[in-house]
């Protein structure tokens, strides 16, 4: 089946992953995900990329982030690949790239959806048995969001500054939200639309989105085609 054309939305918020292939580990120390961090905030300044929350697994990567620009998250992808795979390749002895091709995204509904997102990504290693609580888990932006412990990274999205008036009053109002553990449905929807590419929001969003972007924005209606 034809892969549908990327969203090119500025200022629209997107999830995406990029995964390895076939689930095989990119990151092996300290100094493998430090690379990546620092790779990641300088594509992102350079390509104008607001990142407002992210996750780095052993064998993927989620982020959540608002282009500035329509090419932002393609083109702060690509300079990630080159110079992430570079690196990889001379300090694992690996041949190739790791990561298991296109990487996948779909367009957010900031109001409903960007919150719940954030807490997707950043309680991801906690669903992954990596740690039990997403505080103990370094390489995501959870310090930034949920402890105020400000990151250079991360640019805050409308919907997190309108938690509180100072930095603590909306780290406090975030961790506890973050208490409260998503729902399975919750979880599988923003898995499934990220992988497929469909808007997670409403239907009067995935209709706005459909519009802007001139492509499908959520799957055909299951079953035989009414009059077959």
């Amino acid at each position: 089946m034809a892969r549908l054309p990327r969203y090119k939305i500025k200022n629209q918020p997107q999830h995406i992953i990029q995964r390895s292939i076939e689930g095989l580990q990119i990151f092996f120390d300290q100094q493998d995900y430090q690379y990546y961090h620092d790779c990641l905030e300088a594509a992102a300044y350079n390509y104008d990329l607001k990142i407002h929350a992210y996750a780095l697994m052993p064998d993927h990567v989620h982020i959540l982030a608002s282009p500035g620009k329509e090419d932002s998250i393609p083109r702060t992808l690509q300079s990630l690949g080159r110079n992430y795979v570079q690196y990889f390749n001379e300090c694992h002895s690996g041949v190739g790239t790791p990561w298991e091709g296109r990487y996948r995204a779909t367009v957010i509904q900031s109001k409903s959806h960007l919150l719940t997102c954030s807490h997707y990504i950043e309680q991801n290693p906690v669903r992954a048995g990596l740690v039990k609580n997403p505080k103990a888990y370094t390489w995501s932006s959870f310090a930034h969001n949920a402890q105020a412990k400000s990151e250079a990274m991360i640019s805050p999205a409308k919907e997190y500054l309108a938690l509180g008036a100072t930095d603590k009053e909306r780290a406090k109002a975030y961790l506890d939200q973050s208490k409260n553990k998503l729902s399975t449905e919750t979880v599988e929807s923003i898995t499934e639309a990220t992988l497929h590419g469909w808007a997670l929001g409403d239907k009067k969003f995935v209709s706005k989105i459909e519009k802007l972007s001139g492509r499908r924005a959520s799957p055909l209606p299951k079953g035989r085609p009414r009059g077959s």
